[in-house]
């Protein structure tokens, strides 16, 4: 499909920086600039305005905003492959080429996160503790999974204390991606079903048991007790639908404590039906360590039936 055609349209489908550079150089060229002097005076404020794109609006100019709207979301989308283009070269010190474990830390990695291939386990803490600090490219972890849609790992602890936490109410997995906490919480008995948009078919491998719906949508169906959301997307809207669902008494949110990275803080900070508390405990029992995640608790303060689904 041609970019002209409908621009939104081609860009769910993925396309590399170089495709977009080529197909709207006006926009690269405007992006280069804004974005070398972002990065050159350490602008952290206006990285993360490239990187929220114009709400879409509505009215007499609406084909001018719908213009800028979508020229926005492209100067997003080539913001965000730019960023992880260079977070990867920051952490393997290559700017180009193939970047892998050697022999010794791809072993060690392989057997203490993963069962085969990149399908995660359950950790154990005590030999991630005994194995990890053998391990010397641990700064390369994380950008070479996260294009599979892994953004962290879930230690044996962490799985028996969420389960705990969930008990017998029933539970929904919102954003779930490839369904691995569901799966490991289903091992403990607990009645989940996982959820997802299907919106990253580029890095993620959708399984059956993940069922195709977005947020808003598994909401309404599933009417769960208990929500969780592991490594939400900085800035997304879903989330504030969980504060309004009448049915919700606890969600669970795994996130980076870094705000930029994962999870949409101001609706955690807005939103007034539920108490926030994160759980350092339980922080810690996410890895690796060098992340920085969090565990945000947020527990019901008013009774169920004074919410209402918008």
């Amino acid at each position: 499909m041609k970019p002209a055609d409908s621009p939104l349209t081609w860009l769910r489908t993925k396309p590399t920086l170089a495709a977009l550079c080529e197909a709207y150089p006006d926009i690269w060229e405007e992006l280069e600039r804004e974005l070398g002097e972002a990065l050159s005076q350490r602008n952290h404020a206006r990285l993360h305005a490239l990187l929220q794109p114009t709400p879409e609006v509505s009215g007499k100019n609406r084909s001018l905003a719908q213009a800028q709207f979508v020229r926005s979301a492209i100067k997003q989308r080539m913001t965000a492959l730019v960023l992880e283009s260079r977070s990867l070269a920051l952490a393997t010190g290559q700017a180009s080429g193939k970047v892998r474990f050697n022999l010794f830390n791809g072993l060690v990695a392989q057997r203490l996160l993963f069962r085969r291939g990149f399908e995660r386990k359950p950790v154990s803490r005590f030999w991630f503790r005994l194995l990890w600090p053998l391990v010397w490219q641990k700064r390369i972890l994380m950008p070479l999974v996260e294009r599979k849609g892994i953004y962290c790992f879930y230690t044996r602890e962490l799985v028996l204390r969420l389960a705990e936490l969930i008990g017998d109410r029933s539970a929904l997995e919102i954003a779930a991606g490839d369904g691995t906490l569901s799966r490991f919480l289903r091992t403990h008995g607990v009645e989940i079903d996982a959820t997802d948009d299907y919106s990253w078919p580029d890095r993620i491998r959708y399984p059956a048991d993940v069922g195709r719906m977005d947020a808003r949508a598994a909401l309404r169906q599933y009417a769960p007790r208990v929500v969780i959301c592991s490594w939400p997307p900085a800035r997304n809207t879903f989330e504030r639908v969980v504060f309004t669902t009448p049915s919700v008494e606890l969600y669970i949110v795994i996130a980076s404590q870094h705000r930029f990275a994962s999870g949409n803080w101001p609706d955690y900070e807005n939103q007034t039906r539920f108490v926030l508390e994160p759980n350092d405990a339980l922080g810690r029992l996410v890895l690796p360590p060098e992340l920085g995640s969090v565990v945000l608790l947020f527990t019901r303060r008013v009774p169920p039936e004074d919410s209402v689904v918008p």
